[in-house]
C-alpha cells in the first residue's frame, strides 16, 4: 500500500472511531476485520456478540447462524436487520453492504449496533453545555429520551414530581423548545459524535484485538 492508500485508510478508521455507535467490519463469511472502540467494548462485554477464532458469533449456535445469514445477504447486497437476545435483553444490528448491489459480493459488511439503554448519549452532554443547562436538568433531558414520564423521573432521582416538572420548564425556557416531544427529537436528530477525549489516540490496525472490559475507554 502507497503512501496515498495508507492515509485513506487511517482517515477511514478515524471516521468510524467518531462514530457514537458501534460499527464492525466482518468478512463474507463473518471474519473480524475491523471493529471501533464502542463495538470492541460490546464484544469484550460478550453479552450479544463475542469472537471465536477470529470470526464473529452470537451466544448460541442459533444466533450465530441467523448472524452469519445476514452478514452473507448483505455481503450480496441485501441489507438486513437482526435482533440478537441474551435474556430480556436485545440488541438491534444492521448488516450493511459496502458495494453497489450489481458490482458483486462485497469484500467487507458493516454491522451496526444499535445504542443500548442506560448508555451515555455524548449528544446530550454537548447540548446541555450549548444550552447552559445543570447537571440535574441534563439528567431529566437524558431520562426523557430514554422514555420515561415525569413520575418515573421523579422516581430515579428520589424528589417530588413538582421539581421534575420545574426542571422540565426550566429545560424549555433556556432551549426555547416549549413542546417536549419536539425537544426529545431534536436530540434524536444530533450527530453522534464521540468526544477526542473518549477517541483512540491512534487509528487502530487491521487486525482488532478484543480488551477485557474494564481495559476498554467507553
Amino acid at each position: 500500500m502507497d503512501a496515498n492508500g495508507k492515509l485513506e485508510t487511517d482517515f477511514a478508521w478515524r471516521v468510524l472511531e467518531e462514530i457514537d455507535y458501534g460499527l464492525i467490519l466482518v468478512s463474507p463469511a463473518g471474519t473480524l476485520q475491523h471493529a471501533n472502540h464502542l463495538a470492541r467494548h460490546e464484544l469484550a462485554r460478550n453479552r450479544f456478540l463475542g469472537v471465536e477464532a477470529g470470526s464473529i458469533v452470537g451466544q448460541t449456535p442459533l444466533q450465530t447462524e441467523e448472524l452469519l445469514r445476514g452478514v452473507r445477504s448483505a455481503s450480496l447486497g441485501r441489507r438486513q436487520m437482526l435482533t440478537l437476545r441474551n435474556g430480556p435483553q436485545a440488541l438491534p444490528v444492521a448488516c450493511v453492504p459496502l458495494s453497489h448491489p450489481q458490482a458483486g459480493e462485497s469484500a467487507s459488511v458493516l454491522l451496526m449496533l444499535a445504542r443500548q439503554s442506560g448508555t451515555q448519549n455524548l449528544a446530550i452532554t454537548f447540548f446541555a453545555r450549548t444550552h447552559g443547562l445543570s447537571p440535574a436538568e441534563q439528567s431529566v433531558l437524558r431520562l426523557l429520551c430514554d422514555g420515561m414520564d415525569v413520575q418515573e423521573i421523579a422516581q430515579a432521582h428520589r424528589v417530588s414530581e413538582n421539581t421534575v416538572r420545574t426542571q422540565v420548564r426550566s429545560l424549555r425556557d433556556k432551549t426555547g423548545i416549549n413542546s417536549m416531544r419536539l425537544l426529545v427529537q431534536r436530540v434524536a436528530a444530533l450527530p453522534p459524535v464521540v468526544p477526542m477525549s473518549l477517541a483512540p489516540a491512534a487509528p487502530p490496525t487491521m487486525q482488532t484485538e478484543v480488551s477485557p472490559p474494564e481495559a476498554v475507554a467507553c
